[in-house]
């Protein structure tokens, strides 16, 4: 598909005086039905009206790209406006359009589509579009085009001789983040010219998995991830290390680092290289913590729904003293859901300490985490009505894989190599074993007191006060959309879940879970109802955040926020807290840290929780219509025979 031919001479105009869009359309249909192609010029001008009704087509960098499929053209025709003083047309960078590239195209052919994917690779380039700005003359912008088409090989040729970067994406969750991280740096790679290869570590499992061929022949290596990940087979290879966040918002920059110098060479140790002291080192944290969350997930949210089954399954009238196990179907599924949330604190603990430590750390966290469960201490060694719970498993982690880490250090100095081999068979197990356990039960009565204040402090809370903490929590779930803050509040509500005794509700997780599920629901409404405000692809892509928000999955709303944090981001949180309140102010709780919808049946209250999921979801849609700049025309004006042609009065 040749640019510069679809252009030709005769249907560019440069630095045009106009102030107005419709001005520039009427110009651009114009220009376009020189030189024949289009049987109906008055036609397609109302096509390109309608399809701009539709959405906006101003994107990045001053350029905005109309296009429309018409029974009036014949043959596909390309024209060009540039202007004197560039329009606001709703950009997503907020820069005013200067530069206007019309496509038309016969209505039974996809040739738009072919059309805009070549016009898009060389918009791509600053240096295109600074010197299509600079051209003087028709033949200078024809030049410029032609030159910037024909200045390369052919296309199989650039690609074999691309640099390859691979990419690792993994986040807690293993849902969003992971894959729109890679998403992130596939676009990053093409419009760099850089072949990239991502490695998702989803909650599905691993998928494009790299190979050793490809890891010995690439330039770098991203490993965006906010979870532990083995990096022992990038020893050697340059290495940049960040969140699963950051491989979203700045994939541009990683690539550039991976293959430009800039990246430290992989050790086989998990670093963040960019990041110096304390933040370094809370990053680092962080990642241990979800590595944990991440293992722990699966058997929470499994336990939990299967728990709830059990007691929406069960017959009441057969007795409240064992209810939930009253029939022989709620009593199998109470008891596998019981196996499942038996073992969510010694998997957190110990998958803690294998990213500290790596393999040895997994059985002395997964103990640590069972005698936290327990409350196991040197006094009671075989537990106590106050066990250590959700706290406990976490000190068990980081106490089990540092421990386990100064061990390994330990005996790698005093054991002579003849020995070596007896460390991880011997040594590893028996003395991490010995220290953890020691370590635990001298802990374990504290935390429990800690553990014990804190629910008090939460059971004694007046009614203001727990709406306070309901919307506080709701707000951080919308804060950062699965981040560090999301992870805080959820944990805090899974923890207060752990607390109590199988089968009861906690009105805390249910406040976390609707402050989860507002951000996407907002969004969904805001895409159905006030159109104008959004893209295109935005609007298309925003049914899809019903389902995620009934199903709580808070992250459908991160493309959003990450594209206009400044305006989504505001509205998130305060329809998210506003949820959260009602939802506390209604006594409304669930039995389960997750499900969504699905738990509605079995937990307390549901109405009136549907009515605080309902109106904070109000609030975040209003708010976005309110922030949210127009997009899209609201009007469409009428076309007659007397209107003059912009190109013709000039």
């Amino acid at each position: 598909m040749d640019i510069a031919g679809l252009l030709g001479r005769g249907r560019i105009c440069l630095r045009a005086p106009f102030r107005q869009e419709q001005e520039v359309l009427e110009c651009l249909v114009e220009l376009a039905c020189r030189g024949g192609g289009v049987r109906d010029q008055a036609a397609l001008l109302e096509d390109v009206m309608a399809r701009q009704t539709l959405g906006g087509t101003a994107i990045e960098a001053g350029v905005a790209v109309p296009h429309a499929k018409s029974s009036a053209v014949e043959s596909p025709r390309l024209a060009v406006v540039t202007l004197e003083h560039g329009m606001d047309l709703g950009a997503l960078d907020g820069k005013p359009s200067d530069l206007f590239f019309l496509i038309a195209a016969p209505e039974d052919e996809e040739l738009h589509i072919e059309i805009l994917a070549k016009l898009s690779s060389l918009l791509l380039h600053p240096e295109f579009l600074a010197q299509l700005r600079q051209a003087k003359t028709e033949d200078d912008f024809l030049d410029v085009v032609r030159r910037f088409e024909g200045d390369s090989e052919p296309e199989s040729h650039r690609e074999d001789r691309r640099p390859l970067v691979l990419a690792v994406t993994a986040c807690p969750t293993g849902i969003a983040h992971t894959y729109l991280a890679a998403r992130a740096l596939e676009l990053a790679g093409k419009q760099l010219g850089i072949a990239v290869k991502v490695e998702t570590q989803g909650a599905g499992g691993t998928q494009n998995k790299l190979t050793r061929e490809e890891i010995a022949g690439c330039a770098g290596v991203v490993v965006a991830a906010d979870r532990d990940v083995d990096l022992s087979r990038f020893v050697g290879v340059p290495m940049v290390r960040v969140s699963a966040s950051e491989g979203i918002h700045e994939a541009q920059e990683l690539l550039r680092r991976a293959v430009g110098g800039q990246a430290p060479i992989c050790n086989g140790e998990d670093v963040l290289p960019m990041h110096e002291g304390i933040e370094q080192a809370g990053r680092k944290v962080y990642r241990q913590l979800m590595n944990g969350v991440s293992h722990m997930l699966p058997f929470v949210i499994g336990g939990g729904i299967l728990i709830a089954l059990a007691f929406l399954l069960d017959d009441p009238t057969l007795g409240y003293t064992d209810f939930g196990s009253n029939t022989p179907v709620s009593a199998w599924l109470r008891t596998i859901g019981n196996a499942a949330f038996g073992f969510m604190l010694p998997i957190m603990a110990g998958f803690i300490a294998v990213a500290i430590a790596d393999s040895p750390g997994l059985m002395v966290g997964f103990v640590g985490g069972a005698l936290a469960a327990s409350g196991a201490s040197l006094t009671s060694p075989a537990g106590t009505e106050a066990p250590a719970g959700f706290l406990g498993a976490i000190v068990a982690g980081f106490a089990g894989g540092y421990l386990m880490l100064g061990l390994r250090k330990l005996l790698d100095r005093c054991i002579p190599k003849t020995l070596q081999g007896v460390k991880p068979i011997l040594l590893y197990p028996v003395a991490g074993l010995l220290m953890v356990g020691l370590f635990m039960c001298l802990v374990n009565p504290v935390v429990a007191a800690v553990n014990t204040a804190l629910y008090s402090s939460l059971r004694s809370l007046g009614a203001m006060s727990r709406v306070a903490l309901g919307a506080m929590l709701a707000a951080m779930m919308a804060v950062d959309m699965g981040g560090p803050c999301n992870k805080a509040a959820y944990l805090f509500g899974t923890s207060t879940l752990a607390a109590l005794t199988v089968g009861e509700e906690s009105d805390v997780m249910a406040a976390v879970m609707v402050g989860g599920m507002v951000p996407p629901l907002a969004i969904a409404l805001a895409t159905t109802f006030f159109k104008n405000r959004f893209t295109d692809e935005e609007c298309r892509a925003g049914g899809v955040n019903y389902i995620l928000g009934l199903c709580f999955i808070t992250e459908g709303a991160v493309p959003y926020a990450a594209g206009d944090p400044l305006r989504v981001l505001p509205a998130c949180i305060l329809g998210s807290a506003v949820a959260g309140g009602l939802s506390m102010w209604f006594g409304c709780a669930l039995p389960a840290p997750h499900g969504g919808i699905f738990l509605f049946p079995v937990m307390r209250n549901p109405a009136w929780y549907a009515l605080s999921l309902g109106v904070g979801s109000l609030v975040g849609m209003v708010l976005l219509a309110l922030l949210k700049k127009q997009k899209k025309w609201p009007w469409r004006r009428g076309i007659t025979e007397d209107v003059p042609r912009p190109c013709e009065s000039r």
